[in-house]
């Protein structure tokens, strides 16, 4: 019999797995993301699809374990000196939107006739923003450690810690008979505060010492337990204080962050952050009663777009009143116009405290799933929205100059190559396309214009006619094509002297004519190789004529390459192939099958 239990319970966890493994993919392929992939397969799999599982709750409390070691890693990356730095924007921007949001919503639940109580319970569980979608998503584009990223995390951060101060609200609005048995608000606020305390007198005195002695074992399995004992123990006093187990572990991370044991520990709980994320999107899928879609689809379809928009409006503009520009702000109305999963405990809450019933919580929990399915692809449509128009009311626009030198594109590139051209005195009219860059110059003490240079009469208003000399220094390989195309068809005699991409670019900007052209890293690059030498104590002499071999070298094979020469020219894709300039002295050594099947194919 035990037998048989326990093949159920593997075959339970092999579908489990092989549902994610299929899913993701598959939905990754076609651009939607591994969460649908996840939400898609959970449904699929489900009491109300398949019938794998019964129990969805079982799995969403194991699962809730990869929300606690998500947070755990991003606290890892939290100072607590850059924490404190973030200070104005978890307890100014993030409550500003829980408040702002929260009002707006309850506005919506009273208008369409719910009772207040009730309207409170369904909005602001719609404002706490599902924490495992928005960081999945930053984490997949790269934005996490981004500054708009960092102000997403600080209002997750605040919308994790209201959580507290909402559950007791349910308590104390619920029905007197409701708040018997539940012990006195301060009490609870107590017992939190002593937790918090208890955690952080650990992080400071303990878990250091703690790390250093199991580092002398030399046991990679001991550390990789001990780090999970960091983040569950973390989790768990959290919890019992009342509080978010994720809160608990983002403290746990931040007390570890300028830890020497810290990059150890993230690549210790990497692993089991992803099953485990990936896990709760499965519960998350297999809770949508589909049961209640059916019947009642009407009104989630109406409180799924109501909320969703409202909350987005909110979000926007707390943004825009916090002074963050359209962009960034439109952005974060996609990611976080949804619910979350700290709304399915307040509504449990609300549920057993008797302000709204089994129905109601039913609707609003198939509610907050189907936003957190579609917040992807609120993310994805954001793409074809036209870009907004930059605010350029308090900007000089290119109109009517004549300086000696043209210079297009203005960031990090182009201000140190001003900087030669300033020194002499020499009058230089600088444009630039992007808004807040032409700000950010100004404070510099250079003078910007804003002028899109891929526009002729731009280029005609910035004085090309003009300049003896005409610089372009813009970051992006299509921008620069552009402005070269149109710069040798219109002013066929301009001097042109252009920052390269690649040397595929390089190739190509030659082809079309520029006086001279440099790669963005290959002076930075030839510095740092001759350093590196010097590093090693060759002399400098050495050092020089090294540099000026390969330099000659460098300027030969771009002459034949230039001239239809055979020096692996390209690959299958129409790419340079990277070749050594010098023979290398020692021959290639894969140290694995997937490094000897990649030599092999280089060869051939």
């Amino acid at each position: 019999m035990a037998a048989e239990v326990q093949g159920a319970d593997l075959a339970q966890l092999v579908v489990l797995l092989g549902a994610g493994v299929v899913a993701v993919p598959i939905f990754k392929r076609i651009g939607l993301g591994s969460v649908i992939g996840y939400l898609a397969a959970g449904v699929a799999i489900g009491p109300f699809g398949l019938g794998f599982f019964t129990d969805p709750q079982a799995i969403l409390h194991v699962a809730e374990l990869g929300v606690v070691m998500f947070l755990f890693v991003i606290g890892l990356e939290m100072r607590p000196t850059r924490l404190w730095g973030l200070r104005r924007e978890i307890f100014g921007l993030g409550l500003a939107q829980v408040v702002a949001c929260g009002a707006l919503l309850t506005l919506i639940g009273v208008a369409v006739g719910l009772p207040l109580a009730a309207a409170f319970v369904a909005g602001m569980g719609f404002v706490l923003t599902s924490t495992a979608t928005v960081m999945q998503l930053l984490d997949e584009r790269g934005d996490t450690a981004s500054p708009s990223g960092q102000r997403i995390v600080s209002i997750l951060l605040l919308e994790d810690l209201a959580i507290v101060p909402l559950l007791a609200i349910v308590v104390l609005i619920g029905p007197a008979t409701s708040s018997d048995a539940h012990q006195p608000f301060w009490l609870s606020g107590l017992i939190a505060l002593g937790c918090v305390a208890a955690l952080v007198a650990a992080g400071r005195w303990l878990l250091n010492p703690m790390f250093r002695i199991l580092a002398g074992a030399n046991a990679r399995e001991v550390m990789t337990g001990a780090a999970l004992l960091v983040v569950l123990g973390s989790a768990l006093a959290m919890q019992f204080g009342g509080l978010s187990m994720a809160m608990g572990a983002f403290l746990a991370g931040v007390m570890l962050s300028e830890s020497s044991f810290r990059h150890q520990l993230e690549a210790d709980i990497e692993p089991f952050r992803g099953i485990l994320l990936g896990l709760f999107f499965l519960g998350v899928g297999m809770s949508l009663d589909l049961g209640v879609l059916v019947s009642d689809w009407h009104i989630i379809l109406a409180a799924v777009i109501g909320y969703m928009i409202v909350k987005a409006i909110g979000i926007f503009g707390i943004a825009r009143l916090f002074r963050a520009n359209r962009k960034e702000a439109l952005s974060r109305a996609a990611l976080m116009a949804q619910g979350g999963e700290f709304a399915f405990v307040l509504y449990a809450a609300a549920t057993t405290a008797g302000i709204i019933d089994g129905r109601t919580n039913a609707i609003l929990t198939a509610t907050v799933i189907i936003s957190m399915a579609l917040t992807p692809l609120t993310v994805m449509a954001l793409k074809w929205l036209p870009e907004p128009k930059p605010n350029v009311d308090d900007l000089d626009v290119a109109d009517g100059l004549e300086g000696r030198v043209l210079m297009i594109g203005f960031g990090r590139f182009g201000q140190i190559t001003a900087q030669f051209l300033l020194s002499e005195g020499i009058d230089v009219t600088a444009i630039d396309s992007d808004a807040d860059m032409v700000r950010s110059a100004a404070r510099f003490g250079f003078k910007v214009y804003y002028g899109d240079g891929t526009r002729l009469d731009v280029l005609r208003a910035a004085g090309i006619e003009h300049a003896d000399l005409v610089v372009v220094c813009t970051d992006k390989r299509e921008s620069t094509d552009l402005i070269v195309e149109l710069i040798r068809s219109e002013f066929p005699l301009s001097k042109l002297y252009v920052r390269s991409y690649d040397r595929q670019h390089t190739l190509k900007l030659r082809q079309q004519g520029v006086d001279f052209e440099i790669r963005e890293t290959y002076e930075s690059a030839f510095t740092f190789g001759m350093k590196s030498l010097e590093g090693l104590g060759y002399d400098e002499s050495h050092i020089a004529d090294v540099a000026e071999t390969i330099r000659e070298r460098e300027a030969a094979r771009l002459a034949i390459q230039m001239s239809g020469g055979k020096i692996s020219y390209t690959d299958i894709q129409g790419k340079l192939k990277p070749e050594p300039l010098v023979e290398p002295k020692r021959r290639s050594k894969a140290l694995n099958e997937a490094a000897e099947k990649a030599t092999a194919e280089a060869a051939e």
